[in-house]
C-alpha cells in the first residue's frame, strides 16, 4: 500500500527547520531586494532602502554571481536560516520567507506558483532595471539614492 501524498505544497505543511536545503532555497523568489543597500538612521533606528546593490549581484538575472562564497566575500551579507526567520522584518513584504512565516499565501508570480524561474522579473517585482552597483557610487552619496519604490511594490 502506498502512502497518500499530501495535496498541500511543502511550504504550507513543513516547518522551516524541517525543510531540506533545496526546499529552503526554493522559497527565495529571486527578486534580489535583500541585496539592496540599506541605510539606518542611528538616532531613530529607521531603515531606508537605496537604489544601490551589492557588486556581486548580476543585474540581468538578479542572482548573486558568487552565491556559495557570498558571506566570505561580503561579510555583511546575510545568510538567512530558519533560526533568523523572526528577525527579517527588513525584508520586503513580498518575501516568501516573511509570507510563509506570517501564514500568508505566495503570490502568483512566485516561481513556486508560476513554475517559471523568471516570473518575478516578468512581474516587475525584482530589482532588475531599478538599481546600480555600489562601486558606481561614492558611499558618502548613498543618501542621494534613497527610494521608497521597494517598499510600495
Amino acid at each position: 500500500m502506498s502512502e497518500k501524498q499530501n495535496p498541500l505544497p511543502f511550504w504550507e505543511i513543513t516547518p522551516f527547520d524541517e525543510m531540506t536545503s533545496g526546499e529552503w532555497e526554493s522559497l527565495c523568489d529571486g527578486c534580489a531586494r535583500c541585496c539592496i543597500q540599506k541605510l539606518e538612521d542611528i538616532d531613530s533606528g529607521d531603515l531606508y532602502y537605496t537604489q544601490i546593490v551589492c557588486d556581486l549581484l548580476d543585474l540581468e538575472t538578479c542572482q548573486c554571481s558568487q552565491y556559495p562564497q557570498r558571506s566570505k566575500l561580503v561579510p555583511t551579507c546575510i545568510t538567512l536560516t530558519p533560526k533568523e526567520i523572526h528577525k527579517i522584518d527588513w525584508m520586503p513584504n513580498t518575501c516568501a520567507y516573511r509570507l510563509i512565516r506570517d501564514k500568508q499565501p505566495l503570490p502568483d508570480w512566485h516561481p513556486l506558483m508560476s513554475k517559471n524561474s523568471n516570473s518575478v522579473i516578468d512581474a516587475g517585482i525584482s530589482v532588475k532595471g531599478k538599481v546600480i552597483h555600489e562601486s558606481q557610487v561614492d558611499e558618502a552619496l548613498w543618501v542621494d539614492y534613497i527610494t521608497e519604490k521597494f517598499l510600495k511594490e
